[in-house]
Parts: C-alpha cells; structure tokens; sequence
C-alpha cells in the first residue's frame, strides 16, 4: 500500500515538473501565443457581458523595442533587476513590515515574479498561489537571461484595459511604434503599471503625471540606456 501511494505521488511531482519545466523552456526561444492573465481578461469580459472589449497584444522583439521603453520599466518597477536572482529579500522585508501595520496592501514583485504570475497564475494573496510564483521565478530565473527576462515583461505586462505589451501601448495611446517610444512617453507608459486599469495613459491624473516625472529621474540615475548593458546579454 505504502509503495502503491509513494509511486502514486512520484508520478504527480514528475508530471508536474513536466507540465512546469517544458513551457518554461520552450518560451526561452518562443514568444508566448497569450498568457493566464489574458486569457482571465478574456473570460471575465464574456462573463460581464463587455460585448466591446477587444485585447490587444502583438509580440514585439527585443531589438523593436525602444531602449527607453526597457530602462522605464525597470525605473518604476525593480531597479535591482540585475542583481537579484529573481527575489529582492530588503523590499519583502520591508512590505511584511508595512502591511502588518498599515491598511493598504504593499507589494514587493520584481519584475521576473510578475513575468511568472502574469504568464502562469492568476491574481491573489494566497501562499498556494505565492508558492507557485516563487516556483516558477525561480524556474525563470534558471532558464532565461535576464534579457529575456525582461523582453517577455515588456510584452505581456497589462498597460490599459484589454492592452497587452509595450506594441499594443504604443500604436493604442501615441499611434506608432514601440521602437520610437521617446523618454516621456516611455516613463508615462510606465507609471500606469501599478494599476493599469484604474491609472491611464492616455487621460494621465496627477499623480500619473507626477510618477512620470520620477521615473524619469530614476532612468537618468540608472544611467539611462546604458543601464541596458547590465541586462543585454
């Protein structure tokens, strides 16, 4: 009985691991046809009944991608992006603290743990749900370069409502492309990724506005375009 169970449960973590390891590396050298969060945007228009709503995504390569569009993201989102090995244990530290005291919720994702809940999980605070993010960022982290790393990032992440990727961002808000993105409009891009939905682009609040402008400060301490030599590889 005890080895009908064991070998039950070796067959599970071997498929598992199958199911897992197989995508994660194949999406090393392909682009990713949607990802989970698409496809929930997808679902839960059918269900609301959003008979208007379009998704717009179309995979773009590292090298059609402005170079101010890559150093923006990492700007706003996890300037440590080349030296962590997919987790930054000082900004977890930090958002344990806070939302043991405060009333808002922080959060602490480096950008290869949002590549991994964005392409493989689905929204929530839950520790299954965070155990399979650190699963597969570490899987990611792994098998990918930090330049891929990022290349998916600034394809899949969620720029407006039904808007997939830094292309689709472009062409929906300043009608071209994403490889003549200039600063601004790159750091602008970027303020909205917090909340995408509620924060927008294309009708900036002021605090949109006033995030843009310290992005843009961030990317020149970064030492703008320069930084990418850190993750072009």
């Amino acid at each position: 009985m005890k080895s009908t169970v064991k070998n039950i449960l070796r067959k599970l973590v071997l498929t598992f691991v199958a199911l897992t390891v197989i995508p994660v590396a194949l999406l090393r050298w392909l682009p990713p046809p949607t990802s989970a969060f698409m496809l929930r945007a997808q679902v839960l228009a059918v269900i609301e009944g959003k008979s208007g709503f379009k998704l717009r995504y179309r995979w773009t390569p590292w090298d059609d991608i402005s170079p101010y569009a890559k150093v923006a993201v990492i700007a706003a989102e996890d300037q440590l992006f080349d030296r962590h090995y997919g987790f930054d244990l000082n900004a977890i530290g930090r958002a344990w603290k806070h939302n043991q005291q405060g009333k808002h919720i922080r959060g602490a994702s480096t950008i290869s743990q949002q590549v991994a809940k964005n392409l493989f999980l689905y929204p929530g605070q839950n520790y299954a749900r965070k155990a399979l993010e650190a699963y597969f960022t570490a899987l990611i982290e792994l098998m990918w370069p930090k330049r891929r790393i990022l290349e998916i990032y600034l394809n899949i992440a969620q720029f407006g409502e039904g808007i997939y990727g830094v292309s689709a961002a472009a062409d929906a808000f300043f009608t071209k492309s994403a490889s003549k993105l200039n600063p601004n409009e790159a750091a602008l891009l970027a303020a909205v990724l917090p909340n995408p939905v509620r924060l927008r682009a294309d009708k900036p609040s002021a605090y949109v506005m006033h995030r843009r402008v310290w992005i843009l400060r961030q990317m020149k301490q970064l030492g703008s375009t320069k930084y990418l030599r850190n993750v072009d590889s």
